[in-house]
């Protein structure tokens, strides 16, 4: 006898109704995902991937190509390699450019983990006066626009001597409000009170619960924010274009200088920001999952 059949017989109509609602509320969710859902992912991934692929057909052709037709043919010509070659030849410094976007983007993500948990530890587990307050300050300065904070922001680094160096773009990424709000929202949920108090009991002062309690349990939305971070850093234009100038340039600032003269070579650019994109796409591939577990982490409560 099925379990539906059952609860009608002991407890009436009505429960049977109720268990056979449950049941296919169950089975619907382990049912497998139809054409409808395969064909959103397949387009999702198609409008992702082509304008990397787009700028890959004009990184392998020439500019006489491209003059002739702005949209070369779908398969690659064999230029790429020869515009790389260009690229690094060109008089940027794409060397020390890539030199100076790893470390930026990494002791940038690095700090910002470790801030932003250290900051997201306190507001989510410590009670302390005026923490609401501080919290709704700390986001409310999201909605502050960047570009207000730059003339500030420059006359600092001027005083302090630090313009043309890495430490000018390092040193304001230190912490950001979105990596304080984010990892305050996780903590709150996923770091027990029962585990903070047990490592008291035990002995540990507060630097050591941080450091060996609040600081592994975070480290599924860490991960994300370090890979956002990273990513951030090592796109941004703005800021070390002001900064740093071409003097001491980060991998966007270098690349820019390939459309400085008057006649823009679309096929040498275009190299060149394939070339910049490579690194990411190797950093999603081997952290991939640590980005989804980081997404789930932080999306799903309870």
């Amino acid at each position: 006898m099925s379990s539906v059949a059952m609860a009608e017989q002991l407890a009436g109509k009505g429960a049977g109704k109720a268990a056979s609602r449950r049941r296919h509320r169950m089975e619907g969710g382990f049912r497998r995902p139809g054409w409808v859902t395969y064909s959103l992912l397949a387009l999702i991934v198609i409008v992702s991937v082509l304008p990397l692929y787009y700028a890959f057909l004009l990184a392998a052709s020439t500019a006489a190509d491209i003059a002739q037709n702005p949209i070369p043919s779908l398969i690659p010509q064999g230029h790429f390699f020869d515009n790389v070659q260009r690229v690094l030849n060109a008089g940027i410094g794409f060397w020390q450019a890539l030199v100076n976007s790893i470390i930026v983007s990494v002791l940038t993500a690095v700090s910002v983990i470790f801030f932003s948990t250290l900051a997201g530890y306190s507001f989510a587990k410590l009670r302390f006066r005026g923490r609401n307050g501080l919290l709704a300050f700390v986001i409310g300065t999201m909605a502050v626009p960047t570009q207000l904070g730059v003339i500030p922001l420059f006359i600092v680094m001027a005083k302090l001597d630090w313009i043309g160096n890495l430490q000018a773009v390092i040193v304001p990424g230190l912490v950001t409000a979105f990596g304080v709000f984010w990892m305050t929202q996780y903590l709150s949920e996923a770091l027990p009170f029962e585990l903070i108090e047990a490592a008291r009991v035990d002995g540990c002062s507060m630097i050591r619960t941080f450091w060996h309690v609040a600081l592994p349990a975070s480290r599924p939305a860490a991960a994300m924010l370090g890979l956002f971070t990273f990513v951030g850093s090592w796109t941004n234009f703005f800021w070390p274009f002001i900064a740093l100038g071409s003097t001491n340039p980060t991998l966007p600032v270098a690349l820019q200088l390939l459309q400085a003269s008057y006649f823009k070579d679309l096929s040498l650019i275009m190299a060149g920001v394939v070339l910049a994109t490579v690194p990411l796409l190797l950093l999603f591939v081997f952290a991939g999952r640590q980005l989804v577990s980081g997404i789930m982490a932080g999306a799903v409560k309870g």
